[in-house]
């Protein structure tokens, strides 16, 4: 069995997630009780939210690499960041540390494909909406990403930052995301990727009528069925 190496923290909240639905997941292929190895580094959330608020994208690598370069030293096999956004930072980091990365949109591109879907609608933080990097990846895959107005970005990543990041779940602001959601429905989108980890703890898969594809529990269930691969 491979060790897991986690960038985490990203936020706390589906970082618990991911550690839960890695563990069950493992052991629901081995049995007994096997488990998976995993090594997480959780950064300080806020160190990366006051680069974003200074469009400091170097100081968000920089952190998010300080964190892998330790999972690299601790002598992990492989290497996942347990975020959407900041998969941005996928390519240089990839190519500065020589350990396979399991990325959570290739993860998602597959699951999306499985259901035979080639238009899709993102949910996520402002810069994986409007940043080219995770769009980009799926277009990769003859996918079409298309993504909600310029408002409803606003409120999208208003909730993200001051709401799910924190665990506050409110009613209200699952309705707005469900509005959200139709809107792209009516858009063309065949389903809907919640591309930011924490959004799945606030929507589910029966919310809503068309597929959801939960990038937190996607990408965490790749993480181990890598873990256990050849």
């Amino acid at each position: 069995m491979k060790t897991i190496g986690l960038v985490g923290g990203t936020g706390w909240v589906s970082s618990l997630e991911y550690y839960k639905i890695i563990n069950e997941t493992v052991n629901k292929k081995c049995g007994g009780l096997q488990f998976p190895k995993i090594i997480l580094y959780s950064v300080n959330y806020g160190e990366i939210y006051e680069c974003n608020q200074n469009d400091d994208r170097e100081g968000v690598y920089q952190i998010v690499k300080k964190g892998a370069d330790t999972l690299a030293k601790a002598e992990v096999d492989f290497i996942a960041l347990c975020a959407n956004t900041i998969h941005f930072t996928y390519d240089r980091l990839s190519s500065e540390i020589k350990l396979p990365f399991v990325h959570i949109a290739d993860a998602t591109a597959n699951a999306i494909q499985e259901k035979g879907i080639s238009k899709v609608g993102l949910l996520g933080t402002r810069e994986t909406m409007e940043m080219e990097f995770y769009k980009d990846r799926l277009a990769q895959k003859g996918i079409e990403v298309i993504t909600p107005a310029k408002p409803e970005r606003e409120f999208i990543h208003y909730s993200i930052m001051h709401e799910l990041l924190k665990e506050v779940f409110l009613p209200e602001t699952k309705t707005g995301f469900i509005s959200i959601m139709k809107k792209l429905k009516d858009q063309g989108a065949e389903g809907i990727i919640l591309g930011c980890t924490e959004i799945p703890l606030l929507i589910k898969a029966e919310d809503f009528s068309l597929p959801l594809f939960s990038t937190l529990e996607i990408h965490a269930e790749t993480i181990a069925n890598f873990a256990l691969s050849l």
